[in-house]
C-alpha cells in the first residue's frame, strides 16, 4: 500500500452554492513516476464511500502491465473534498472557530469537487491528464471535468455515472439522508451522531447498488425456510454495520447530496451543449442490470460526447457490476482506447515522494 499524503490549500475557497472554506486538505495516493513533460498522468475519481487506495476497491487494475499501468504512468487518486479519508469534510476542524464543522459544512457541489482536484493538480504541476476515469460519483466528477477545461484529458473512462442526477437517483439519495436525520442522536454535535441512521442509509442504498438476482443467488434459504432471522435480514444488517465502522452520517449526508447537486449542463443552455465540449477520447461504459444508473444514461453521454463509444457489460450485481466486473471493464478499455498504450515504457525524470 502506498503513504497517503497530504494536499494543503490556504486561501479561501469559494464554494458554487455562495458559500466559503478558509481552505481545505486534500489526501491523495500516487503509484508510478511522473515523466519530464509531467503528461503521463491517470487520474481515478473514487466513488461515493471509495478513498484514496485504488487497489483496495479496485483489485487487479494496479500494477504493471494492468490497466493502470505503473511502468508507464503515474496513477494518483486524491480522496474528494468532503470526505472522510483524510480530506477536508465535516468532522475536520474549522479554523476560524477551532471545533469541527458536524452540521455546519457547507453544500457542497460536483463542480467544486472539481475545482479542488484541480488545484491539487497544478500544485504537482501536472500539465495534461493521459487518462481520467471515474466509476458513479467519481465518474460525475470525471465528466465535469472534462466539460470544464477540454484541453485537459486526453482520454476519458466513465463507467456507471451520468451528467444530471436523476429524480431518482435524488429519491434514493433522499431516503438515506431521511434515515440519518430521523436517528435521535443526529443532532449532537459528535462524530458518532446519526450514526445508527447511517447504518439504515447503507441498508437502503443496498438495494440500489444490487439486483433481485444477486439477492435470490447469495440469499436465499435453504428448505425448509426458517420463519425469521432470514439471511437477507442479516445481510442487511452486516452492510448497515460494515460502513458505520468506517464512515461517518455527516460526511454520507454532504457526499450525497453532492452527487445530487451534478448537472453538467448547469452553466450551459444544455447537457448537450456541456458535452459537446469534451475533446477526449472517451469511452462510456454502462452495466445492463444498473437500475440507480440505468444505461439510459450513459447513453446519452455518449450520443452527446463528439465520437464517444458506448459499451454495455453484463453483470448481475447491478451498480456495483462496474467494480466487480473487472475483466470486462479492462477489456473494453484496451479494445476501445488501446490503453494501455504500447511502446516502450517511459523514462521519467521525477518521482513524486
Amino acid at each position: 500500500m502506498q503513504s497517503t499524503k497530504v494536499y494543503r490549500y490556504n486561501q479561501p475557497f469559494t464554494l458554487q452554492a455562495g458559500g466559503q472554506l478558509p481552505g481545505f486538505e486534500l489526501a491523495y495516493q500516487c503509484w508510478g513516476q511522473l515523466n519530464a513533460e509531467k503528461d503521463n498522468v491517470i487520474w481515478v475519481c473514487h466513488a461515493l464511500t471509495g478513498n484514496t487506495d485504488v487497489e483496495s476497491w479496485w483489485p487487479g487494475t494496479v500494477g504493471p502491465g494492468k490497466m493502470l499501468d505503473t511502468d508507464r504512468y503515474f496513477i494518483i487518486c486524491a480522496n474528494v473534498l468532503g470526505g472522510c479519508y483524510g480530506s477536508t469534510g465535516p468532522l475536520s476542524l474549522n479554523p476560524t472557530t477551532y471545533q469541527p464543522y458536524y452540521h455546519s459544512f457547507p453544500l457542497l457541489s460536483i463542480a467544486d469537487a472539481v475545482a479542488a482536484f484541480d488545484q491539487l493538480r497544478k500544485y504537482l504541476g501536472i500539465q495534461s491528464l493521459a487518462m481520467l476515469v471515474g466509476g458513479s460519483l467519481g465518474g460525475q466528477q470525471a465528466v465535469q471535468w472534462a466539460v470544464s477545461q477540454p484541453e485537459l484529458v486526453k482520454k476519458l473512462v466513465l463507467l456507471a455515472t451520468n451528467a444530471r442526477h436523476s429524480p431518482w437517483g435524488i429519491a434514493f439519495n433522499e431516503a438515506q439522508r431521511m434515515a440519518i436525520e430521523n436517528d435521535s442522536s443526529w443532532n449532537s454535535k459528535s462524530p458518532d451522531a446519526g450514526m445508527e441512521g447511517l447504518k439504515t442509509a447503507r441498508a437502503i442504498a443496498m438495494l440500489s447498488y444490487r439486483t433481485y438476482q444477486i439477492y435470490n443467488g447469495k440469499q436465499e434459504e435453504k428448505h425448509p425456510r426458517p420463519l425469521d432471522a432470514f439471511r437477507a435480514s442479516s445481510y442487511q444488517q452486516y452492510q448497515g454495520q460494515k460502513l458505520a465502522q468506517r464512515f461517518n452520517a455527516f460526511t454520507y449526508r454532504t457526499l450525497s447530496k453532492m452527487m445530487d447537486s451534478h448537472d453538467v449542463g448547469r452553466s450551459f443552455s444544455s447537457g448537450e451543449e456541456a458535452l459537446g465540449r469534451v475533446k477526449a477520447k472517451t469511452l462510456v461504459i454502462g452495466v445492463d442490470s444498473d437500475i440507480l444508473f440505468p444505461v439510459e444514461e450513459q447513453k446519452y453521454i455518449a450520443q452527446h460526447i463528439p465520437e464517444a463509444v458506448f459499451c454495455m457489460i453484463h453483470s448481475d450485481f447491478g451498480h456495483d457490476g462496474f467494480l466487480v466486473e473487472t475483466e470486462a471493464v479492462v477489456e473494453a478499455v484496451k479494445r476501445e482506447l488501446d490503453f494501455p498504450e504500447t511502446g516502450d515504457k517511459l523514462k521519467p525524470a521525477f518521482k513524486e515522494d
